[in-house]
């Protein structure tokens, strides 16, 4: 990200001001009044600096969270899958059963993206991990969506033809995101360059649009209707938390475009720093949804197939 506000001048730039016929007292005058500078003017005038959380030492993270995310989506889509079991107790279980499915695809990419696995990483690679790094976790948010607000409700029939289509709108989604990688010292970024700036725009547009403006529509929803006094299932509980993960990242990178557009100024070094910092742990925050998610999905069903019993009193 950028520099602080202050910048010094240069002498070149001094001395191409001052006149061809000027003394050279005079030019020492100049000089000694104009760089007379304190440490705190050097301080302002130094470039500002921010700690990187996902650099290449976090590389065991990347590792440790990804074989750790495939074997907990995979157990729990051995379990929603395999026949015979949970057939009527789990309901949702074939919309369920992708969200893990999209968690676990998370999962295996995330090493396309780890800082520090490959110094010369292919710039296809890079759209490529990116794009599906995006598309599950699209697709799990609008797969939850549809599952919160329709729970058992929704007819089979649908099923197929619903679910393709998410999907395939979570894959063009993506599109943007994997149009707009690039490779930067040796790590897959998302680019800002004047050729695919559209590109970014348009990604954090769709990721404020799914990770923050979707989930908050279904929560006014569901206060209205708790309202008018109807009554919320067992699927609009759990399955909740999945959104506070993502959420903050949607707000940091909206946070973020508008730094870069100059739409919102930042006049200290500090709350650049701060910024930064927000942006690495949304980041981190995302990755770590691989591992919540099977375990959020097995407690709903643990929920909805053994509900708790209120003992009289």
């Amino acid at each position: 990200m950028g520099n602080c506000l202050h910048r010094a001048g240069s002498k070149l730039q001094i001395s191409e001001n001052l006149t061809i016929n000027g003394l050279e007292e005079e030019w020492d005058a100049l000089w000694n009044d104009t760089y007379n500078y304190t440490d705190a003017d050097l301080d302002l005038a130094a470039p500002c600096r921010s700690c990187l959380l996902l650099d290449s030492s976090s590389l065991p993270f990347f590792a440790l969270t990804s074989a750790l995310g495939i074997l907990a989506g995979g157990a729990l889509l051995f379990v929603l899958l395999k026949p015979l079991v949970c057939q009527h107790l789990c309901p949702g279980r074939a919309i369920l059963a992708q969200v893990a499915g999209g968690s676990t695809l998370f999962s295996i990419v995330l090493p396309i993206l780890a800082p520090g696995l490959n110094p010369t990483p292919d710039i296809i690679l890079c759209s490529v991990g990116h794009g599906l790094w995006y598309a599950s976790a699209f697709a799990q948010a609008l797969l939850l969506c549809v599952h919160i607000w329709l729970g058992p409700k929704l007819p089979q029939r649908w099923l197929l033809k619903l679910s393709l289509t998410l999907w395939g709108l979570a894959l063009l989604m993506a599109l943007p995101v994997a149009l707009a990688s690039d490779v930067t010292t040796g790590v897959c970024t998302l680019s800002f360059s004047p050729d695919v700036w559209v590109w970014c725009v348009i990604h954090i547009v769709v990721c404020i649009a799914i990770f923050f403006i979707l989930p908050l529509s279904l929560v006014g929803a569901w206060v209205v209707q708790r309202i008018r006094g109807g009554r919320s299932g067992p699927w609009a509980k759990v399955l909740w938390v999945w959104f506070l993960f993502w959420w903050l990242h949607a707000v940091v990178m909206g946070s973020d475009i508008l730094v870069r557009s100059d739409a919102l100024v930042i006049k200290t070094c500090f709350v650049q720093q701060t910024l930064d910092f927000l942006l690495d742990s949304a980041k981190i925050l995302g990755i770590l949804h691989c591992l919540v998610t099977p375990l959020l999905l097995a407690l709903f069903c643990h929920y909805v197939t053994w509900p708790p019993t209120v003992n009289p009193l």
